[in-house]
């Protein structure tokens, strides 16, 4: 901004006017400065600015109960859950003289039996005709000289319990189990390919069968380096993913849910042309006869024989990667209809996309306001977008046609309201570019408004850094990941991690889960 030639001839309006602006562009300064320092002390390993209190907008339009006393809800019986494993008959030392015995009286005590089980399995041993020695087998959910329940009781402290590594070594050693330090190590990421199978195949259910999903991203250490954490879910599974990316083309690499292969199919070259890659450049790709490759060097060599990679404009190449990158998670039958629910976070605009409405009510939240004319403009569009809103939530219960077409003037007025505030109507005139993405719930009434499920899913990974720290190995990074995920997955499907992990690992007595997957593509079928 260009300072006026004389300040001495300009009018106490002028002035003022003048005031205002500076004032906006201090607060954006600061933002910016603030930004800065967050991101400072974020690359530093420490922790950024407080996030901001939340407006509240989702809780304060939920409907009200009808009734705001009446009587308690009565509770089930605590006996009916439980089995009991044993009675104990407790007597009166000395009734006095002349009682009578009139039975017994119950009473219920739950207890934790935790000490060491050491088993010395004597293997039998035959020598065939041949002279080798056959060896009986030991039982399933041994790892090397650890049983089950005693691998159950470490994931399930360090997975879903928060506890770090050491003090997990000391509670084990504290119970009399004699175990060092690199043997826990392996016990909570070593062979552990079976809960990392069913993670990705979590993915891929929830991609497969699911009408929408929420994601979010949070940062991450590994190797002593910052990374990024996306998260990928929604009501009924949980995923995460740890990359040192946060890119679109990352997003679409994780969307691939573990295939590694690139494809260009009428939906990459589709993408292509949504992205405003050039003609000629598509022409290459659609022309050419190979359209498959089984990885990353396979597409980069390609792109290199097309001369794609070559060319001057550096994002053709990126774009074309994306493109093959969407076509192979088409080709494996990912997102067939499904909406992408994001925070408005560039790299997940993706596919169909919706926005969520309580960061987009945030950033009228947090405009920063310098008079009283200001303030009562934020109030007053906080007040129409509550509204607004809470009549979004009455839709999804009950769509019509009617309810749609009025949605959809009453966002015009609001969006396009001018209220004087110069910050705030730009911030007006930005989220009404994003009209087709904020309403989209008004063509998909299924899909939530807010990606809630995703900040919620994402402070386990939060707790985790800040309790451990990152991850030195990519196998550590894997597990973390995998084991958040089912940890997450189970609470959404009822499932108890501790039984969850029972059946896994082969404990005694442990009762039968399914595998995963196949709950969620039943779940997300009938929902």
């Amino acid at each position: 901004m260009s300072p006026p030639a004389d300040l001495d001839r300009l009018s106490h309006a002028d002035l003022k006017s003048l005031v205002l602006k500076l004032l906006e562009e201090v607060a954006e300064l600061r933002r910016t400065v603030a930004a800065q320092r967050d991101e400072v002390a974020r690359l530093k390993g420490g922790s950024g600015r407080p996030n901001i209190k939340p407006s509240g907008m989702d809780k304060a339009t939920d409907p009200k109960p009808p009734t705001a006393g009446g009587a308690p809800r009565p509770k089930g019986s605590t006996r009916s859950k439980l089995s009991i494993h044993e009675e104990r008959t407790v007597a009166v030392a000395t009734p006095p003289r002349g009682s009578r015995f009139k039975g017994y009286t119950s009473f219920i005590v739950q207890d934790l039996v935790i000490r060491p089980h050491v088993v010395d399995f004597r293997c039998e041993r035959w020598q065939r005709p041949d002279g080798k020695m056959l060896t009986a087998p030991l039982p399933a959910g041994i790892n090397g000289h650890f049983g089950p329940e005693l691998r159950r009781f470490a994931l399930a402290h360090y997975h879903q319990g928060q506890v770090t590594m050491p003090r997990l070594l000391a509670v084990l050693r504290a119970l009399g189990i004699i175990i060092s330090k690199r043997q826990l190590v392996r016990l909570l990421i070593g062979a552990q390919d079976g809960f990392l199978n069913e993670a990705r195949d979590v993915l891929r259910a929830g991609l497969a069968s699911a009408a929408w999903i929420t994601v979010d991203d949070t940062g991450a250490r590994h190797k002593a380096t910052t990374g990024f954490c996306t998260q990928v879910g929604n009501a009924h599974f949980a995923w995460f993913g740890t990359t040192d990316s946060k890119s679109r083309t990352n997003f679409l690499e994780l969307l691939r849910a573990g295939h590694g292969d690139y494809v260009v199919n009428a939906e990459a070259l589709a993408y292509m042309r949504r992205r405003g890659l050039p003609g000629p450049v598509i022409a290459r790709l659609a022309e050419h006869s190979d359209r498959s490759f089984p990885d990353h060097a396979g597409w980069t060599a390609h792109l290199e024989k097309l001369a794609i990679s070559a060319l001057k404009v550096n994002p053709d190449s990126v774009l074309a990667t994306d493109g093959a990158l969407w076509g192979s998670i088409k080709q494996h039958g990912l997102l067939p209809n499904t909406v992408i629910v994001s925070d408005d976070a560039g790299q997940f605009n993706v596919g169909q996309h919706g926005l969520c409405w309580v960061h987009a009510e945030r950033l009228v939240h947090k405009l920063d306001t310098f008079t009283d004319e200001q303030r009562v403009a934020q109030r007053r569009i906080r007040g129409l977008i509550w509204r607004f809103y809470r009549a979004l939530k009455a839709y999804r219960q009950h769509p019509t046609a009617l309810r749609k077409a009025a949605l959809q003037a009453r966002f015009e007025r609001i969006f396009t309201h001018k209220t004087g505030f110069v910050a705030l109507d730009r911030l007006l005139a930005r989220l009404h570019a994003n009209k087709g993405e904020l309403l989209m719930v008004l063509d998909r009434p299924e899909i939530p408004l807010h990606t809630n499920g995703s900040e919620n899913d994402v402070r386990c990974q939060v707790t985790k850094r800040k309790v451990s720290g990152g991850t030195r190995s990519d196998t550590g990074r894997d597990c973390r990941d995998a084991f958040l995920g089912l940890s997450k997955t189970c609470a959404k499907l009822g499932i108890a991690f501790w039984d969850y992990l029972g059946s896994r690992l082969a404990a005694p007595n442990h009762p039968d889960i399914p595998y995963l997957p196949q709950i969620i593509r039943h779940r997300c079928a009938t929902a």
